[in-house]
């Protein structure tokens, strides 16, 4: 072999061996590639490539959960979930020749549009379409009659769940609503939304190579489940009289921006009523009122990006909860905060005196009093019952600013109370530095209830820290929470955040409160035969052009041991011609609401001596009167009232004036024609107690006379009746019985 042979073999070798390596590298590389492609699939990014894999494979229908129930603190159910049912439709079934007089007759049963029936079907690769949510039982068993008796394949039912609001809206403001999805949007719902939106349940169904579903025989079901329940502390029967009574004050006193209204109970901070006036139906809480879709429909042309905005503006508007978003100027309700710290702090007794020409310079800026030719000599008690401005402003300076700065802060004045509802706003007040500046100008307008603004949340959970005893207690709505089976799974216990007077100021309190009742600014709200505490308030709005005022009044019942605070706002009443004040305008709501609390509570009045030898009245004219007004008058006389209609004057009263009638009677006062009453049936009252035949006749919507010697302390029953029982009557009409006493 040559050498130049054996050199080519050599160097051929080597090639070969360098080309053995490179491609051993090169494999070495590519698997080594693959390899980490496939640790990158299957481990770092597994999870997601196998739900991609899963959406392919399968398609997953959501099943609702039912929502909890809300209830009352009685039981009575407020809001729950009912089923429904959605109509779908499986494309892949159709006889697409035959379904078009199918869908056209489907689509006038359901109300939607042939052609989006005819669309929805056209998907022949589907098992499953939608064609209408959420359709209740007799829509459906139209639907299920006609697919049975046409013979209709591929068309079937999916179940669901619907928000239903028993009473309309009742309470609306403060339970809110659900959305399209069934969760919570606003109030209630939404601040309970964990509590009561449940578990979603999921249909899962199988696709083939081409990914068309298959059939629903391929199909998982895992059921939803339920929500839990909550119980609330708001009592509806308390519920409707607040809110029949503040629909009443806003039609007539033409309130423009709105009322409001709580009843809480000043022991526990528990609230009782909440509601805001005009309000909304959360069954369908995207219809305005005809007011205000007057006021979208002739300001702003529809379609366009302005009518838009308006209408979100004016939906957010009507859903809003003014007793606790809305901040306002309490003007004297204010008062009981100030003079609550000065007898705290001993700055003032009962004894103390002082004088009022109706107009005080404070560092040269002339405060008025409201009544401008002054109250002149008085004493506490009595510049309180006048709600005289002059006497707080003195008490304001005897305190100083820091020093009423820290009472108000302890009375919470100065953060949210904490109620468990969402959107609650804070208040607006005067800064340590200004309430201490050297003039006094801005502490002498805090102290009588301008120049701070609070929510009336805020105003009545201090209010009743003044009279309970001292107690500052956190506001709540939540009472139980259940579980679906009705079993309590845990109990809201009252709370009480600080001790901010002593009992002893807070007794002072609740006897000048009951004085302003008895005898002052607040005796509109008296009812004979109950002690009765209050304040009422008179705000001028100093941040707005213009005169408007807010009216409002706080109340509290029985004296003799506190339960209930009431406060009612009326914001800018327009009254042309009329000195609007809260004494003369709020305190009467407020008496009226009262009123019918203590009739429902079974409170029984209290009558002296004289009170009894008096037991018959005459009836005064009422006619042409706005009725919180009317009712105030025979709330004097001891006669109760049921005020009928929706209407803002008295368009029929009875008995008629100068009818005589026994005291406790009931006058009905008619504000809508069509409401009277000729075919009421006397019920059996034989074997009753008084007190049981006078609800029962009061509630029949007829008055009672009694006969016979009523014993005190003795228990009477009805022996004889007239008419008798089963006799058709008219709305008032007298129902005679004769007690004796039980056997």
């Amino acid at each position: 072999m040559t050498s130049n042979a054996y050199t080519h073999k050599i160097t051929t070798s080597k090639m070969r061996g360098r080309m053995l390596i490179i491609m051993l590298g090169i494999f070495t590389v590519g698997f080594g590639l693959l390899i980490y492609r496939l640790f990158y699939l299957q481990v770092i990014n597994g999870e997601e490539y196998q739900r991609m894999a899963l959406q392919q494979q399968t398609r997953s229908i959501t099943l609702g959960a039912n929502r909890g129930s809300i209830y009352d603190t009685n039981g009575n159910i407020l809001a729950q979930s009912a089923t429904v049912w959605n109509v779908c439709v499986s494309p892949a079934q159709l006889d697409m020749e035959s379904f078009d007089t199918a869908a056209a007759a489907l689509a006038e049963i359901l109300d939607v549009e042939k052609s989006f029936i005819l669309e929805q079907a056209a998907d022949r690769g589907s098992y499953y379409k939608r064609i209408k949510r959420r359709i209740e039982r007799e829509l459906m068993d139209r639907v299920d009659e006609y697919i049975i008796q046409n013979k209709v394949p591929g068309v079937f039912f999916e179940e669901d769940t619907r928000r239903y609001y028993k009473y309309g809206s009742l309470a609306s403001t403060l339970l809110g609503f659900t959305n399209a999805d069934n969760q919570g949007a606003y109030g209630l719902e939404a601040r309970y939304e964990s509590i009561l939106a449940g578990t979603p349940g999921v249909e899962v169904s199988a696709k083939n190579a081409r990914g068309q579903e298959m059939s629903r025989m391929f199909s998982q079901r895992y059921e939803a489940r339920d929500g839990n329940s909550i119980v609330l502390t708001i009592d509806e029967s308390i519920q409707h009289f607040l809110e029949r009574h503040l629909h009443t004050a806003v039609v007539e006193h033409n309130i423009k921006a709105r009322a409001s209204g709580i009843v809480m109970d000043v022991k526990t901070g528990a609230v009782i009523a909440m509601a805001t006036k005009p309000d909304f139906d959360p069954n369908d809480p995207y219809t305005l009122s005809p007011a205000d879709q007057s006021i979208l429909d002739e300001g702003f042309e529809p379609g366009t990006e302005e009518y838009q905005k308006k209408r979100t503006e004016l939906w957010y508007g009507q859903w809003r909860n003014k007793a606790i978003s809305d901040p306002y100027e309490p003007g004297s309700v204010f008062k009981i905060v100030t003079a609550a710290a000065a007898v705290d702090s001993r700055k003032v007794s009962l004894n103390d005196h002082f004088y009022c020409s109706g107009v005080v310079d404070v560092s040269g800026v002339e405060i008025h009093c409201w009544r401008r030719t002054g109250h002149g000599q008085q004493d506490f008690t009595t510049g309180m019952q006048n709600s005289c401005n002059p006497v707080f402003i003195a008490l304001g300076q005897r305190m100083g600013g820091p020093a009423l700065f820290n009472y108000m802060q302890n009375f919470g004045l100065h953060s949210r109370t904490g109620i468990d509802l969402p959107g609650e706003a804070n208040s607006i007040y005067m800064p340590l530095n200004l309430l201490s500046k050297e003039g006094m100008v801005e502490l002498s307008s805090t102290s009588f209830g301008q120049s701070t603004k609070l929510t009336p949340i805020q105003m009545i959970t201090a209010a009743s820290a003044a009279v309970n005893g001292g107690k500052l207690m956190q506001p709540y709505l939540l009472k139980q929470v259940l579980d679906p089976a009705g079993n309590v799974l845990s109990t809201t216990q009252p709370v009480m955040r600080r001790q901010v007077i002593s009992e002893e100021a807070s007794s002072t309190v609740r006897g000048l409160v009951e004085a302003v009742v008895a005898d002052g600014s607040g005796r509109h709200s008296a009812i004979p035969g109950f002690r009765i505490g209050g304040k009422t308030g008179t705000s001028q709005k100093l941040d707005q052009e213009g005169d408007e005022h807010i009216l409002s009044f706080v109340g509290f019942v029985p004296m003799e041991d506190p339960q209930y605070a009431v406060l009612v706002m009326l914001d800018e009443p327009y009254l042309p011609g009329e000195t609007a004040y809260g004494s003369t305008i709020a305190a009467p709501v407020v008496g009226a609401i009262i009123t019918d609390m203590l009739h429902y509570a079974g409170y029984e009045p209290q009558f002296t001596e004289q009170q009894l030898a008096e037991r018959e009245v005459s009836v005064p004219d009422l006619m042409g009167e706005k009725p919180h007004e009317a009712q105030a008058k025979l709330t004097s006389l001891s006669l109760q009232t049921r005020i009928i209609g929706m209407g803002g004057t008295v368009i029929r009263q009875i008995p008629l004036s100068q009818s005589v009638m026994p005291k406790g009677g009931t006058v009905f006062l008619y504000t809508d024609e069509e409401d009277l009453r000729d075919d009421i049936i006397v019920p059996v009252l034989v074997g009753l107690s008084a007190m049981e035949a006078n609800r029962l006749l009061t509630d029949s919507g007829l008055n009672v006379k009694l006969e016979g010697t009523i014993l005190d302390g003795v228990p009477m029953v009805v022996t004889e009746q007239w008419p008798l029982p089963g006799t058709q009557a008219g709305t008032g009409d007298i129902v005679v019985i004769t007690l004796q006493q039980a056997d």
